[in-house]
C-alpha cells in the first residue's frame, strides 16, 4: 500500500492475473513482454473510496486490454 486512507477512502485486496501469460505458461512457452510470474495471482492493497474506484484504478495500471483480469476485490478491515 502506498498510501494511507482518507476522507473516506477505504483499502481494498485486489486480486488479478493475466490471462495472456496464464495462457501461454500452460503451453510451456513465455509472453514477449510480461514475466510468467503474471500467469500467477497476484496481490495489490488499493486505496479507494468504493469496490468500483479501486477496480478502475488497478484496470488503469493494469490494462484489460493487455490481458488483465481482475478475480476478486476485497475489502480489508485496515
Amino acid at each position: 500500500m502506498l498510501q494511507q486512507p482518507t476522507k473516506g477512502q477505504r483499502v481494498f485486496e485486489v486480486s488479478f492475473y493475466n490471462k495472456e501469460v496464464r495462457s501461454l505458461v500452460k503451453e510451456n512457452q513465455s509472453h514477449l513482454f510480461f514475466d510468467d510470474q503474471w500467469a500467477d495471482k497476484q496481490v495489490h492493497d488499493v486505496v479507494a473510496l468504493d469496490e468500483n474506484q479501486a477496480r478502475k484504478l488497478i484496470s488503469e495500471r493494469f490494462p484489460p486490454d493487455d490481458g488483465f483480469i481482475i478475480e476478486n476485490v476485497i475489502l480489508t478491515k485496515i
